[in-house]
């Protein structure tokens, strides 16, 4: 325990030890952490580095001093998950996971994670004391539902790399002048294509040509999967991909407690400028889940399609629309789809009542 610490804590006193609350602002990384911490509302202690795995150990030998205070931490969510957040509730730690932001308070153009960390555990002050809008605390998965939302994400990867091999492939075709459209990779239309081309070229492409097919069987095979886990009935075109897919991003329906929230979540509201009695709308805001948003934007133009009676989309239909108003119309109409898509996994109406249509079985 550094000077600093000790003398926080005699500032503090110990007639009211069982009220002292220890804050720690955590500015997570894979080896170090840095920790800033606060005793009750004194000045936050200037941030020092601790080993990732020996911090839960710090922090306990850190309180021993107030066995009854209690311990509160946040940290910014990143690469590293919610492993650290496990630990840190397994000892007792009332811990938060947060949405990143910029510390820079100051705007003096400095950041280093000392720096952080104290900025972090400022802000934490504000939002035990009641300020709701220091942090934007985000929901903690459970074990159960980080596994299913990275099987989920693990199919969008082994997609993005099929692509990735395709593209690939097709570019060393057209150095040779050679051009290629479509899943070249399939086995049928290699083995066509293949009487084709050079003999030095086939033995180039090759490589990719394999691992973009077992990409494919692997991804299909991930993909049934998902699939199976959706309700056996579902309104026509909304598919079981995109419902597993919505519905493992949010983790849980549940925790919206009306419409406004649902359609913040999606980053599908506009942006507003509001000044001086003028107030201009502009595109639309992007702070929600991009997964979903962009699942919900694919189900619009299929609703467009095969449930044109769809109110969201009508306009989308029958409007004589240019490019642009298409676009705006399509947002409004999924962030429409949203809630209606809520409001059916909360059970409090059936499709029918949106004018979803019947329910369709079809995988």
């Amino acid at each position: 325990m550094n000077e600093l610490t000790k003398k926080n804590y005699s500032q503090a006193g110990t007639a009211v030890e069982s009220a002292v609350i220890l804050k720690f602002g955590l500015d997570v990384h894979a080896v170090q952490v840095a920790v800033s911490v606060q005793v009750d509302g004194s000045t936050p202690q200037p941030g020092q580095m601790v080993a990732r795995e020996r911090l839960v150990e710090w922090i306990k030998k850190l309180r021993r001093k107030y066995p009854q205070a209690r311990c509160i931490s946040c940290y910014e969510a990143g690469p590293l998950g919610y492993g650290l957040h496990r630990q840190l509730e397994a000892a007792d730690v009332t811990n938060y996971v947060v949405s990143p932001q910029l510390m820079d308070d100051r705007g003096r153009g400095q950041k280093t994670d000392r720096l952080d960390a104290r900025a972090l555990v400022s802000r934490l002050d504000r939002y035990v004391q009641g300020n709701q809008a220091a942090l934007a605390v985000i929901t903690i998965p459970t074990e159960e539902q980080e596994q299913q939302r990275a099987l989920l994400r693990s199919r969008k990867q082994l997609a993005e790399n099929r692509r990735r091999l395709e593209a690939q492939g097709r570019s060393a075709f057209l150095l040779q002048g050679i051009q290629v459209k479509g899943p070249w990779w399939r086995p049928a239309r290699w083995e066509k294509l293949q009487t084709e081309l050079p003999k030095w070229l086939v033995e180039v492409v090759r490589p990719l040509q394999l691992l973009a097919a077992n990409t494919d069987k692997e991804e299909r095979a991930v993909r049934a999967q998902l699939e199976a886990a959706a309700p056996k009935k579902l309104p026509l075109a909304v598919g079981a991909l995109s419902w597993v897919t919505i519905s493992r991003e949010i983790l849980d329906w549940k925790r919206f407690k009306n419409r406004r929230q649902v359609a913040s979540y999606t980053g599908l509201c506009p942006r507003i400028s509001q000044s001086g009695g003028r107030s201009q709308s502009g595109s639309i805001n992007k702070c929600g889940n991009r997964v979903i948003r962009h699942a919900l934007l694919e189900m619009v133009w299929r609703l467009a399609r095969y449930q044109p009676h769809y109110p969201p989309v009508v306009p989308l239909v029958t409007g004589a629309l240019n490019a642009r108003q298409r676009r705006k119309h399509a947002v409004a109409a999924a962030r429409r789809l949203a809630i209606d898509l809520w409001r059916i996994a909360t059970d409090q109406c059936t499709a029918e009542q949106l004018n979803l249509g019947a329910p369709s079985t079809a995988r």
